[in-house]
């Protein structure tokens, strides 16, 4: 007797998506890799998972459509970053809709209060006026946005987005508890659950063999007594490098900066390290691929990231489940994984002493430290692995059709 199929399809928003790579394209990856067939005992159902993604398309030499792991990816516009996001949702929607007349989708996922996931409160805005079913919404939350920038940017238009996308959410997941206060005071009484983004504990965990650690030392130009220390992540205001390096004529000489990632202030920061004449004791990188990380990691000796604003913040929990101590700010959804001398530690926003000592404090206290490193690591193994995560949000889904 064959066995009967249930094929959930979902459609999923982004603005961005691969090679276009943040937390929020992580995540949707990650978990859309490890959702896989629910085998139950014989005579259940079995559920399938399938994915369709509408984004911008943002560079003219991307393909209009591509499969990126389980997902089919379905890019819009003409590769002109600017026009392409903001013509997306409506672009998107008409897209949407032509798709769900053929898929009929299980539920719609939304990345973000961002144009690409305004297709999709505009597809069920449209299936409302003509008087047909509403599709499930799903939206997560990974801004890291300050609160400054959500009231007051564009007049006040982010704020006004996200209380009408918040209004025509049917389930609501974010990255952090802040997010989730966030979300309720802008007005959203529904569902909401906590589904944190996660690391690859099988990238990220895995010991780096000392070959490879040498080889990085050599090409890093990494002598004995220095110290590396090490950032990852867009490099913009939000993740204040520039307070990083107002901090390292404050160090003893010995101490450099390793930069790892991309972003409009990057030639603002390197003229930044040169006024203040640690130019040559700056190292940016610029784009690393995800799985080449670690072993940049591994010439490394602390992680540190200052932001002024963090939704949650992938990289510290990467750092940590590689084994590298972490210094950061107590911001929005950090506070969720670090506690103060505990899995990290704590400087202030906008205070590149207060960077200075707590870089200080684990050079010195090497009991600390290692203390740091242990409970840091157990705790990203036990709760932001994304195979759990994964289940996290696996359920959340799950939720919608005992809804139904």
């Amino acid at each position: 007797m064959p066995i009967d199929k249930k094929v959930r399809k979902i459609l999923i928003f982004s603005t961005a998506y691969y090679p276009f790579v943040g937390g929020a394209e992580v995540a949707i990856k990650e978990i859309t890799d490890r959702i896989g067939e629910d085998f139950s005992v014989q005579g259940e159902p079995v559920t399938l998972w399938e994915f369709d993604l509408v984004t911008a398309k943002l560079d003219k030499k991307l393909s209009n459509f591509e499969k990126i792991g389980r997902v089919n990816v379905y890019r819009i516009g003409t590769g002109n970053k600017t026009l392409d996001k903001i013509l997306l949702p409506i672009r998107g929607f008409l897209l949407a809709k032509k798709l769900n007349k053929i898929q009929n989708y299980y539920c719609m996922w939304g990345m973000m209060v961002t144009f690409g996931s305004g297709a999709g409160y505009i597809l069920n805005l449209y299936r409302k006026i003509t008087l047909q079913k509403r599709i499930p919404m799903v939206l997560t939350l990974q801004e890291g946005d300050s609160e400054e920038h959500l009231k007051f940017k564009w007049g006040g238009l982010i704020a006004l987005s996200w209380r009408l996308a918040l209004m025509s959410t049917d389930k609501l997941t974010a990255i952090s508890n802040f997010l989730l206060n966030r979300a309720s005071r802008n007005g959203y009484k529904g569902e909401s659950y906590l589904v944190p983004n996660g690391v690859d504990v099988d990238i990220f965990g895995k010991q780096i063999i000392d070959e490879y650690r040498s080889e990085m030392k050599l090409m890093l130009g990494k002598k004995d007594g220095e110290v590396f220390l090490v950032t990852t992540g867009r490099l913009t205001h939000k993740n204040a490098t520039d307070d990083i390096i107002s901090a390292l004529p404050k160090l003893t000489s010995n101490i450099s900066l390793v930069v790892i990632g991309k972003g409009d202030e990057g030639s603002k920061l390197q003229k930044q390290a040169e006024d203040l004449g640690v130019g040559d004791r700056v190292k940016f990188l610029g784009f690393i691929p995800y799985s080449e990380i670690p072993k940049y990691f591994s010439a490394c000796d602390i992680f540190i990231r200052p932001s002024r604003s963090e939704g949650f913040g992938n990289s510290f929990i990467e750092a940590m489940a590689f084994g590298l101590p972490v210094v950061a700010t107590p911001v929005g959804g950090i506070v969720d994984f670090l506690s103060d001398k505990e899995t990290g530690v704590f400087c202030s926003p906008d205070n590149h002493q207060s960077i200075v000592k707590a870089v200080s404090l684990i050079l010195s206290d090497r009991t600390l430290k290692e203390k740091i490193i242990t409970n840091a690591r157990n705790m990203v193994t036990l709760k932001y692995d994304w195979n759990h995560i994964t289940k996290k949000m696996e359920s959340v889904f799950d939720r919608l059709d005992i809804n139904d």
